[in-house]
């Protein structure tokens, strides 16, 4: 008889990992399948909202439920489950890791400047990507060719971002104000200023349940959904037995080029409400990071995948004998002895499904802010082994405002839905566009492989992106209001950021030149440690320079101090630091520039701790133990301060008036009402020096 007595043998190991998959297949239901879970409330009553009919025959249900069908296999399962989970990078998925992705090996990006570096870190890197082909050759040549290719792609990167941004919006809005106006059904004289006010109570309440963070209120999440599932995929088999059995006939494509043969334009512009059955399906890549391929790819094909269908199985089938109940289909399809508590279920399962985007919508941001491309505010981290868990006060308030705006001044899930439906499907396209760039230029594939890929996706995509582009005066409008703001934002603060550190790179300071002007300045050394916080990794900022002219002192041991941003996921924290002596040893001074991923957690730890750490090991291996590390000692003791600039951007004179006005108008009202980078970092107010100055870009 074989046993396996120890933990290490193989077969534990396999058990283990196997243990370790199915719980994370679990955690994935109040995480990432939410939204997607939720869209059976108002998929068919969004379709038929317009100037689609139904008739006496079935062609239109039938014609609906095959195009809910094969969308869901096409785009979930197909494009994301199979192909773009695969595109991960080092386990992180989003249209940021895309582009991180492309950054590094195709060099495409904008970010690799001169404060942005690129160096490789350990656990970056260590796929066996195929050998260069013309084709990824031609492709990398071209971009470094042209910076306008560049810039396109990065604008592309950050519209994705934005219309997610938006999705924050637009998803807790239309699944609450569907789930709730349910109770319609059964008071069907209910004024629907009513329900309206219910739906802003529960987002109020979702949005003030936000600082507790999921890994408080995560434990309810999956047991909601779940049964979410078990109730819509039952009630479903009920509806199909009950009432039309043949429903299953319209899982065939014949019906979708029948539904387009009767249609007709009207067909074509109902697609608006049937792409709101993949809304979520981004968010399989997007939490990539929080799980594995293996968990989600069998949470969705074993579970949410075959629920889904038989949920909108059942409510065509039910819709095919009660055309008169078109608007109201979801909720009438139910039992009567079960429709009370399958509405409190729906009501918590649109709150589980907003707190999927919400979160996401906080990570996103913080990975821009990481990358420059987001105004500094305050992320608090709320789990120590979950990075993407964290929470944004400013931003969570901000989206509550706008969801009830919207829910107040809409009212009506038709026009919502427009915009919702314009929001997802954009996003969906931009990962398209970037997964062609990534088989091509990293997987190494052949060009037939890479268009295929889009030509079959990016056409679906595509045509339902038409669909909801010729509703834009009928709410679609919103999302591309949104996204242009925050567009604008994020390009306008990344412009008026890579100018201001271009500034500080051409006016930076030779250390030698400033030391050797010590005696005719009178410089004198104090008890302490000095950090000399700026984005210049090589020589003195302005900022020092101008401080020490001005007030000729300095503390006892000196550390300029660059942090930068790698375009990686995250940075091993034994590579986070990188120490370096500036000048001989007496002088004392050190360079440390200190390496962050987009993912990497900011603030969770003693960065001051951690940094003279670092120096004292640095002077170990110099083999300077003794005098050196007392000296850095007796320095900790005297105290630690914090010198940071606090400049003022603003254009110079001969500038354009589009400069201008983005700079001096746009870049200084971000700076002057998001939060400084004192704030954000944390540092303790006794121990800041901010220094003035004014830089001229």
């Amino acid at each position: 008889m074989n046993i396996d007595s120890g933990t290490g043998t193989p077969r534990f190991q396999s058990l283990r990992v196997y243990k370790s998959t199915l719980i994370l297949a679990y955690q994935s239901f109040g995480v990432v399948y939410g939204d997607l879970s939720i869209s059976p409330i108002y998929v068919y009553k969004s379709t038929f909202s317009g100037r689609l009919q139904l008739h006496e025959d079935d062609d239109e249900i039938f014609g609906v439920l095959s195009l809910v069908f094969w969308t869901l296999t096409l785009i979930p399962l197909l494009k994301y489950i199979i192909f773009v989970l695969g595109a991960d990078d080092n386990g992180e998925g989003g249209t940021f890791a895309l582009y991180s992705l492309l950054c590094r090996h195709a060099k495409v990006g904008l970010l690799n400047s001169p404060y942005t570096a690129y160096e490789q870190t350990s656990n970056c890197d260590t796929e066996n990507f195929p050998g260069e082909t013309n084709t990824s050759a031609l492709i990398k040549e071209f971009f470094e060719k042209h910076r306008s290719s560049r810039i396109i792609l990065f604008l592309a990167v950050l519209l994705g971002t934005s219309m997610v941004i938006g999705d924050g919006v637009l998803t807790p809005t239309m699944s609450v104000l569907s789930a709730v106006s349910g109770v319609q059904t059964k008071v069907p004289n209910l004024h629907e200023n009513y329900t309206v006010f219910i739906a802003c109570i529960v987002i109020v309440g979702l949005f003030s349940l936000q600082h507790y963070g999921t890994h408080r209120v995560g434990f309810l999440f999956a047991p909601v959904l779940i049964a979410w599932l078990v109730c819509i995929s039952a009630v479903g088999i009920y509806n199909i037995i009950l009432w039309n059995p043949h429903v299953f006939r319209a899982l065939s494509p014949y019906y979708i080029y029948n539904f387009f043969k009767v249609t007709g334009k009207d067909g074509w512009s109902s697609l608006g409400g049937i792409v709101l059955c993949i809304t979520g399906a981004e968010a399989m890549f997007a939490d990539l990071g929080h799980f594995s391929k293996l968990s989600l790819r069998m949470a969705f094909t074993g579970v949410v995948y075959p629920c889904l269908i038989l949920a909108y199985m059942g409510e065509a089938a039910y819709l095919s004998k009660h055309k008169a109940d078109l608007q109201r289909s979801f909720y009438k399809a139910i039992p009567e002895c079960i429709f009370w508590p399958v509405f409190i279920i729906a009501t918590l399962a649109t709150v589980v499904g907003s707190q999927a985007i919400i979160s996401a919508t906080f990570s996103i941001i913080s990975q821009c802010r990481s990358l420059k491309c987001f105004p500094c505010v305050k992320i608090i981290h709320k789990s120590s082994e979950i990075h993407g868990q964290v929470y944004i006060p400013e931003v969570n308030w901000c989206l509550m405002v706008l969801c009830l705006a919207v829910t107040v001044g809409f009212k009506d899930t038709e026009h919502i839905g427009n915009a919702y439906g314009l929001a997802v499907i954009t996003v969906m396209f931009v990962t398209t566009c970037l997964m062609f760039l990534v088989i091509t230029t990293i997987w190494k594939r052949t060009t037939l492989a890479a268009l295929s890929f889009v030509a079959v996706f990016g056409s679906v995509e595509l045509l339902y992106f038409s669909s909801c582009l010729v509703k834009i005066h009928r709410g679609g409008w919103l999302p591309l209001l949104i996204s242009l703001i925050v567009l604008s934002m994020m390009c306008i603060w990344h412009y008026g950021t890579s100018k201001k550190q271009d500034f500080e790179l051409q006016n930076k300071v030779c250390l030698d030149q400033l030391l050797s002007l010590s005696p005719s300045l009178g410089i004198v050394r104090v008890p302490g440690i000095g950090l000399v916080c700026s984005n210049v990794s090589s020589g003195v900022p302005p900022m020092f320079a101008h401080f020490v002219t001005n007030f000729p002192a300095f503390h006892q041991i000196l550390i300029f101090v660059s942090m930068q941003s790698l375009m990686v996921p995250k940075v091993p924290p034994h590579e986070q630091f990188m120490i370096s002596r500036i000048g001989p040893p007496e002088y004392r001074l050190f360079q440390c520039v200190v390496r962050y991923g987009y993912k990497d957690d900011r603030e969770s730890y003693k960065f001051e701790n951690r940094l003279i750490v670092r120096v004292a090991e640095f002077l170990q291996h110099e083999g300077l133990k003794d005098n050196n590390v007392r000296e850095l000692v007796e320095a900790r003791e005297s105290g630690v301060v914090y010198m940071i600039g606090h400049t003022c951007v603003v254009a110079r004179r001969p500038s354009p008036l589009m400069k201008k006005v983005a700079i001096d108008f746009v870049y200084g009202f971000l700076r002057r009402n998001f939060r400084r980078p004192a704030v954000t970092l944390g540092i303790p107010h006794e121990a800041l020096i901010e220094v003035g100055m004014v830089y001229h870009v």
